[in-house]
Formats: structure tokens, C-alpha cells, sequence
């Protein structure tokens, strides 16, 4: 069973600062370091398959190129993704892992909405959330699946100002802010902000574009007990931070 009540860890593309991201290496690497779960992204292919990986293209992350709505499955699996791995499919995912792991799917592509109920009903739906910056990925989806818990990704000021009346449409767990606000807003607007989060009963992940900030002038600290999570790169790092603050 996932503890929910404790400030959770996740590996962001798995334990992507030392192996190969969103890989079943890099997802069972976090899991062997002490995270609680993973987050991923997900597309769909052109054969219909949902697959895991964050950019559009392969590029960056394979020793091909190509986008990867253009390509099959087979076509993907014929590509290096790091150290020998193979591109997982979100079902390979979930086989790979333990049962009790948390898996937060980030929708990248929103036509691989359809696909994605039916896949998280089969694999334990209780233990996965549901994120994407795209609140029109997130609609869709909810209309789909009632029941899974939804995180809305916030990468603008303008999302947080529109959450009254998303709120309503979506019924999300939770709110999942960059904790590069703490630079940007400055302490004291971030604070506000999860305080209103918090007070209408919603959950707090928070994911980052700068990692360092999470261990720079006690940010963490100062946030106190105002998240439930947080989303890292380098999964030890975290763990062994927050047991020093006493939350793990």
C-alpha cells in the first residue's frame, strides 16, 4: 500500500542524474535508492502504442532521430536510449515495478489521452497520478476516468490564477508548482499560494527546473509544511536531505 501521508519521493524520468531517463534502468534504479515512485511522460505512437519518453523527437535522448508520432514501436525498440535500453511502453512500466509504487504519468501528448484509462485501470489505479501542463489533456482525460487522481502542472502565474474555476471541471489531488518559484515570486507569494492551495484540501507536488534550488537557502525549510512531495532528479540526494529535516 502507498503512504500518502508522508512527503513522498519521486524520480523524475526515474533516477535520471545517474542512468539513462524515463528508461526501466533509470525507473528501477530510483526505486532501488529508496523512492517511492516515478514520474514519466508519455506519447503515443503511430501505431497506436503509448510510450514512454519527454521529447517529441527521439533526438536527444537515442541514437536516431525522428518524431515519435512518425514512428512505430518496432521502429522505436530498434533504438539505444543509453547504456543498451530500449524505449519502455507505459504497460512495461508498470510490470517492471513494485506494486506499491507510485506512477505519475505526465501527458505530452494530448492524443494519447483515449489509450491511457484502460492501461492505468489494469495496473493498480490507486497508486497512479495523472499530471500535464495542458488543462485540455486534463479535461479529456477526467471525462475518461472519474476516479484517478489528477495533479494540474503549473509552469504560469496565469494557471494559478485560473484554478477557480478549473478546479470545479478537473477534481484534482493535487496542484504541482516548479520549485523555482521560490526565486522567481520570491518566498513570501510562493508561501500565499500554497496556503490557498492547501486551504481548499489539495495536495502539493513540487517539480524543478533548477534542482539546486531545492537545497539553497533552506527553501525547503521555509515552505514547511506546506508540500507532499517533490519530484528529483537525483533520488539519494533528496532522501537523504529530507531525513536531515526530519521528513522522511
Amino acid at each position: 500500500m502507498v503512504d500518502w501521508n508522508k512527503v513522498i519521493v519521486l524520480g523524475h524520468r526515474g533516477y535520471s542524474s545517474k542512468y539513462p531517463e524515463n528508461t526501466l534502468l533509470a525507473f528501477k534504479k530510483a526505486m532501488e535508492a529508496g523512492a517511492d515512485g516515478v514520474e514519466l511522460d508519455v506519447w503515443l505512437t503511430r501505431d497506436g502504442e503509448v510510450v514512454v519518453i519527454h521529447d517529441e523527437t527521439v533526438d536527444r535522448t537515442s541514437n536516431g532521430s525522428g518524431k515519435v508520432k512518425e514512428m512505430t514501436l518496432e521502429e522505436l525498440r530498434e533504438l539505444d536510449f543509453g547504456e543498451g535500453e530500449k524505449i519502455p511502453t507505459l504497460e512495461d512500466v508498470f510490470e517492471a515495478l513494485p506494486e506499491e509504487a507510485i506512477v505519475n504519468v505526465e501527458i505530452k501528448d494530448i492524443d494519447v489521452v483515449e489509450k491511457l484509462p484502460e492501461i492505468i485501470r489494469a495496473n493498480n489505479p490507486e497508486r497512479v497520478i495523472v499530471s500535464s501542463f495542458s488543462i485540455e489533456a486534463l479535461e479529456r482525460y477526467r471525462k475518461l476516468d472519474p476516479e484517478t487522481k489528477i495533479g494540474i502542472l503549473i509552469d504560469r502565474e496565469e494557471t494559478l490564477a485560473k484554478l477557480p474555476e478549473i478546479l470545479p471541471r478537473l477534481k484534482p489531488w493535487s496542484i504541482n508548482p516548479p520549485i523555482d518559484a521560490m526565486a522567481i515570486l520570491g518566498v513570501e507569494k510562493t508561501v500565499g499560494a500554497l496556503q490557498m492551495i492547501r486551504s481548499v484540501g489539495l495536495k502539493v507536488i513540487l517539480w524543478p527546473v533548477n534542482e539546486e534550488l531545492y537545497y539553497q537557502n533552506d527553501n525547503l525549510v521555509r515552505l514547511g509544511g506546506l508540500f507532499n512531495g517533490v519530484i528529483v532528479n537525483d533520488v539519494e540526494r533528496m532522501i537523504n536531505y529530507l531525513k536531515s529535516l526530519g521528513l522522511r
